[in-house]
């Protein structure tokens, strides 16, 4: 995607229109030069070589990992496939009873990578111990383990200026690499995740380029706009999702239905999710408000879904209670009744609203001697980050049920690549 220099409004023109033999070339020649810049290290080969690969399971591979939101969507997916819903949902408020039965789930995460110091924590304290945790640059790791699905949120910090070919952007080292995993482990299915804003990109250039590029891997691709409050979370949050199935699979995906809104069980609200927090919170980030922050209305009312959660303890939406903010003139809105009737939403609030258990415990790092902001703003960051976790179900239990009729069938490990077959 290349901008020109006409006046006025930016002009695009589509990047070259490759054959898709053309575009695996491109792929496989980028990949095999980032691969061969790694350098081994026993070290890493130790990692590998203790994964808990299960035949009894569908083995997962988590990129990008960060808590462990996506992940914990797609486990319990799993586990409802295989004790049912209702006995899953009912287990999974109990942190002693989820633990009890975890294991039960069909699908079994084996291997995370995520450089986020306390979101790694975080899943440590959170996860079975036998999940092992790379905090590693993705960059840097020469071989995958074998899986059987890999699923992760890949950043993408040069898709907004896209050049003139995706994988020829160095900035989307990122983005290479969750390819180079799939090239090189062959997992059945693969799910990404993805921001609203990348479908607009270049005018829909940089959507189809990357649904190109996965194709290249080996795999039938298909992507889909979801909104998390139609699947019971209390948020208006809008994220792609992207799905491929290996070709050689005799499995179509559908994206899940919507299970909430007019016309199915009532949209879940603020009221719903947070209102028995009122008279205790937990910490929430205090300060002044910017003049980005009041540029645009912060607060919803009890009966609606919460804004977006952003990464960060500064941008969190506005607690419901007290008045209205007040319109003044353009981008510019007022908190009306002040400060002291206008509070930031808490830790755990963000965290009930990206729809974690009570039960899940965000680490801050420890650090005693920084000011609380400091601390609790990491926590923002990693709930932020995070997948919610009914959304993540949603959209993995038609690959659970799938996942749990082929291991019946037993068929899941016929056409496995080994896991450095192709480098």
């Amino acid at each position: 995607m290349i901008k020109t220099n006409e006046r006025g409004r930016g002009k695009f023109k589509p990047a070259p229109d490759y054959s898709t033999e053309e575009v695996k070339n491109i792929l496989m020649e980028k990949i095999a030069e980032e691969t061969s810049l790694i350098i081994d290290n026993e070290e890493d080969e130790k990692v590998i070589s203790n994964v808990d690969f299960k035949d009894g399971k569908f083995n997962i591979l988590s990129l990008f990992s960060g808590a462990g939101g996506l992940d914990l969507g797609f486990e319990l997916a799993g586990l409802s496939a295989v004790i049912g819903e209702e006995e899953a949902l009912k287990a999974f408020n109990s942190k002693e009873k989820y633990d009890s039965v975890r294991q039960k789930s069909i699908f079994h995460t084996i291997y995370t990578n995520d450089l986020f110091k306390e979101a790694n924590e975080s899943y440590k304290l959170n996860f079975p111990e036998n999940v092992i945790q790379h905090q590693k640059d993705i960059r840097k790791v020469k071989f995958f383990p074998k899986c059987n699905m890999i699923i992760g949120g890949f950043p993408c910090p040069g898709f907004s200026e896209a050049g003139p070919r995706l994988v020829d952007d160095e900035r989307n080292f990122l983005y290479i690499h969750f390819i180079r995993s799939l090239i090189q482990t062959q997992p059945e299915i693969f799910v990404a995740e993805n921001v609203k804003g990348m479908l607009t990109l270049g005018k829909g250039e940089v959507i189809k380029q990357i649904v190109e590029d996965f194709a290249s891997a080996g795999y039938n691709v298909q992507f889909k706009l979801l909104n998390a409050r139609d699947y019971g979370v209390p948020q208006l949050r809008d994220r792609v999702f992207i799905v491929g199935v290996r070709k050689d699979i005799d499995f179509k995906y559908n994206y899940p239905n919507p299970t909430h809104g007019p016309e199915g069980i009532p949209y879940k609200t603020l009221k719903d999710a947070i209102y028995d927090l009122r008279s205790n919170p937990g910490d929430y980030y205090t300060g002044s408000y910017s003049t980005i922050y009041l540029s645009r209305n912060r607060k919803k009312k009890w009966e609606e879904q919460s804004f977006t959660i952003q990464a960060s303890g500064r941008q969190a939406p506005l607690h419901p209670d007290g008045p209205p903010m007040e319109k003044i003139g353009k981008d510019k809105w007022l908190l009306v009744g002040g400060e002291e009737q206008n509070r930031r939403l808490s830790v755990k609030e963000i965290a009930r609203i990206q729809t974690f258990p009570d039960w899940f415990v965000f680490s801050d790092g420890g650090n005693t001697s920084a000011s609380l902001n400091s601390r609790i703003d990491k926590q923002y960051k990693q709930i932020g980050n995070a997948v919610p976790v009914m959304l993540a179900k949603a959209v993995a239990q038609p690959i659970a049920e799938f996942a749990l009729s082929l291991l019946e069938n037993k068929e899941i490990n016929q056409g496995r690549y080994l896991q450095n077959s192709l480098f």
